[in-house]
């Protein structure tokens, strides 16, 4: 296929974009600053421009493009931010792939399980409802922006992706200095969910999602075993055979992170990925354990087991 990748230089869209050519696809990414590639094409979605002649030969639009969420400290002119980074960055595309030039067939909008807000130890899935909170109102505007992509007939794919990990960055990336020096710890009580995804399973899951005419609407992209805060905390020590006791108090995290500690860091989502699992989708890394040894194992980290498993070829 022709895929046109927005957030290319992303923690995300950084990994997904050699992937993608390793499948014999062709690959556009947009950027904001002038092209230094050929096969980048400039776009400048806080004025909504696109050129039409982008989406008119591709087929497909993977959309990743966003202000971090917990990259600065949430002031109100930052949550402006995520909220108009990607509100207009969705926008602008579906613009472009719903005029009569292009040929888009299917658009993967990347959103996240913020959708769902805290919800305690319930678990939930693709067909529970948006919960309350700024996150998880900017995710319920956010896939909204995607509507007239629908209306037009185009194959729509909403991935609501939960802790990405990987060690080149995201949080993961922010915790591995903090443990390997033995000051690793829970946030808060630590008992509050986290749903994660190995950096291999997101990439594997959005070109699931591309090539399976099948899947659209709402896709959980999380490991099929949330774990709690605790629990992370304690993994990654082992992983790293590091100690990992330390507690970071609430006030502190609201002190460094302003409304974020609460919403991001304090809250949880027990989600589960009943969508893809049903589609016939097979993780490579369903247990966080094996998910640490096999990053950190790539990564020259320590390591507790033997080569990771690959993926399974995903039932048709």
């Amino acid at each position: 296929m022709n895929i046109v990748v927005s957030g290319a230089s992303g923690l995300i869209g950084s990994a997904l974009v050699p992937a993608l050519r390793e499948d014999g696809h062709t690959v556009q990414r947009l950027v904001r600053r002038a092209p230094q590639a050929s096969d980048e094409v400039r776009w400048d979605p806080a004025k909504h421009e696109l050129d039409d002649a982008v989406v008119a030969t591709a087929d497909a639009v993977v959309n990743l493009a966003g202000a971090g969420i917990g990259d600065r400290r949430w002031t109100p002119a930052y949550k402006r931010l995520v909220l108009e980074s990607r509100i207009d960055a969705t926008t602008t595309i579906v613009d472009a792939i719903t005029r009569d030039t292009s040929t888009v067939k299917v658009l993967v909008n990347a959103s996240a399980v913020g959708w769902y807000g805290d919800r305690g130890d319930d678990t939930v899935t693709e067909s529970d409802g948006a919960g309350e909170g700024y996150l998880a109102d900017v995710v319920r505007q956010w896939e909204a922006a995607t509507a007239p992509a629908d209306a037009a007939g185009i194959r729509v794919v909403r991935i609501r992706s939960g802790i990405v990990l990987s060690p080149e960055g995201g949080a993961l990336g922010r915790m591995l200095p903090i443990f390997r020096l033995g000051f690793g710890g829970k946030l808060g009580s630590g008992k509050q969910w986290m749903s994660w995804i190995a950096m291999a399973d997101e990439i594997a899951a959005i070109k699931f999602a591309l090539a399976n005419d099948g899947i659209s609407g709402a896709l959980n992209l999380t490991a099929p075993r949330p774990v709690t805060n605790v629990e992370l905390t304690k993994s990654l020590g082992r992983a790293l055979r590091r100690p990992a006791f330390a507690a970071v108090p609430p006030v502190a995290l609201r002190l460094a992170f302003g409304g974020f500690a609460d919403e991001g860091l304090l809250a949880g989502q027990r989600v589960l990925p009943q969508a893809l699992q049903s589609a016939g989708f097979s993780f490579a890394h369903p247990e966080l354990d094996e998910a640490l040894d096999a990053m950190l194992a790539i990564s020259g980290g320590p390591r507790r087991t033997g080569l990771a498993r690959g993926h399974r070829a995903p039932r048709r």
